[in-house]
């Protein structure tokens, strides 16, 4: 596959047994992310950094490395969708996203849709890890997500 035919927007959906607004709390609250992250990226994030809206900007600790990211919501609708650009901190943000949509599909049940876009990186140092990132990964994290909530 040449780079031009790569797949460079990659999801995975997953129904999962418990409310929207239930779910949204853990993906909102960055401190909680690293219970659920499918990657194996995320080390720690500091608490009181809840998601309120679009504009707001989280920190992130990465594995391996101990780097800090600053993320960037882009996208945010309460108890809906949250989407955010990393970058690294006080630098301009690359061009990837990632993005959570959940749909209520019944009573205590939510379809919830994790997405990865990098169809606007332009940073040729992150292409590998962006390669690297596949539904299997994003589905990893939907399936540690559910057990986080549906255990709770």
């Amino acid at each position: 596959m040449t780079p031009t035919q790569e797949t460079k927007v990659v999801r995975a959906t997953r129904e999962i047994d418990a409310p929207a607004a239930t779910i949204f709390e853990l993906i909102a609250d960055p401190s909680r992310q690293p219970e659920w992250d499918g990657n194996d990226n995320l080390a720690e994030s500091a608490p009181g950094q809840r998601v309120h809206g679009v504009g707001d900007v989280f920190r992130m600790t990465l594995t391996g490395d101990g780097v800090v990211r600053e993320n960037h919501v882009v996208e945010f609708e309460e108890g809906r969708r949250i989407a955010w650009r990393p970058s690294e901190v006080g630098a301009p943000q690359p061009g990837h996203l990632w993005r959570w949509e959940l749909e209520p599909v019944g009573e205590g049940r939510t379809r919830v849709t994790h997405t990865y876009d990098w169809s606007q990186l332009q940073d040729a140092k992150r292409l590998r890890r962006a390669r690297a990132t596949t539904s299997d990964k994003l589905s990893a994290s939907l399936d540690k997500l559910a057990a986080a909530v549906e255990s709770a």
